[in-house]
């Protein structure tokens, strides 16, 4: 076995164990492997491996690495972390299955009329700042769900659940449980948080996706 593939038997075998200790199905959380910063042939590793489902961070690193491996591996899923910007709408449409960082009502909107005129409709995520820092991409959480109403009722947006990325410096407890209510509370299946340092923590308080780089990867370039 690759150093790869050990990685990632570890990290799957933490995700079960956690999943199970909360009473859930280790089946029902989905790890997302983060391939930032790393090249084709380390996601090929994983792939080769087994792994089916990566997290990119921004559109056009994804695009210079995704679509030949998309055209090897016909099941692969590409989901977008990191922001996007407006301008870049129309390629993440074509490329990505998921795009979990849904944060404005502007975002929204591009993203709807994109779908309709590329007759592609990739599953959406709202991201939410549940620490409320001024320097971080996200929903307030005391703004919630009148966007997610918006996303559904008003942009039509093919809406399956919340992302969060907590303050690195506070338990990241608080705000996985927050992330998991509001998302209850507004019928959304699915929960994507936790990273490399708390993805346990994550699936023990109802992650559906993880989303882990380091545990993976090692560091950029390692």
């Amino acid at each position: 076995m690759s150093d790869g593939a050990d990685r990632l038997a570890e990290v799957r075998r933490r995700i079960a164990e956690a999943a199970r200790a909360a009473g859930r199905d280790p089946a029902a959380v989905t790890l997302v492997a983060v391939s930032k910063t790393h090249g084709a042939d380390r996601v090929r590793e994983l792939l080769d491996a087994g792994q089916r489902v990566f997290g990119e961070n921004r559109v056009q690193e994804a695009e210079a690495k995704f679509p030949a491996l998309k055209a090897q591996y016909p099941d692969l899923m590409l989901h977008l972390i990191g922001p996007l910007q407006t301008n870049k709408v129309r390629e993440a449409v074509a490329l990505f299955d998921v795009i979990e960082s849904v944060d404005r009502e502007k975002l929204a909107a591009a993203l709807a009329k994109e779908m309709a005129r590329a007759a592609r409709r990739p599953a959406c995520y709202v991201q939410v700042n549940t620490g409320e820092e001024p320097q971080k991409a996200g929903v307030l959480p005391g703004e919630v769900d009148a966007f997610v109403a918006s996303c559904r009722d008003v942009h039509k947006l093919p809406l399956v659940g919340l992302m969060c990325i907590p303050p690195v410096e506070e338990e990241p407890a608080l705000h996985f449980a927050l992330l998991t209510k509001m998302a209850a509370r507004n019928g959304l299946a699915q929960v994507s948080m936790g990273m490399s340092a708390d993805y346990e923590i994550a699936v023990r308080l109802g992650a559906t996706h993880v989303r882990v780089g380091t545990a993976l990867f090692g560091h950029r370039g390692g």
